[in-house]
């Protein structure tokens, strides 16, 4: 589920990712994924509005997972995973992303 999300969120990635959750007020918590420190966490609903609709229905898709069960697994994985995925507060180039969750 994140390999998906993390690899192609909205077809550009990792920083796809991050470009949506700006669009969609919640740079914020990208920013503090990606930097040293503390983790932001997001609840579900704010990551259903971070994410969007056409993104959420994609992962359903794929996961064949009911949205809100996504959406909690999601808001406890996806901090950690960007931070790992950043661990020099910069977005990993996609080679570096496909040889971590390929």
């Amino acid at each position: 589920m994140l390999g998906g999300l993390l690899g192609g969120a909205g077809g550009g990635g990792l920083g796809g990712l991050f470009d949506e959750f700006r669009q969609n007020g919640y740079g914020d918590h990208v920013d503090s994924w990606a930097s040293p420190g503390q983790n932001r966490r997001i609840a579900p609903d704010e990551l259903s509005q971070a994410l969007g609709p056409d993104t959420l229905d994609d992962l359903e898709q794929q996961t064949g997972l009911p949205r809100q069960q996504l959406l909690s697994e999601l808001s406890e994985e996806l901090p950690d995973a960007v931070d790992q995925f950043t661990p020099d507060g910069r977005l990993p180039t996609e080679q570096e992303v496909s040889s971590r969750w390929v």
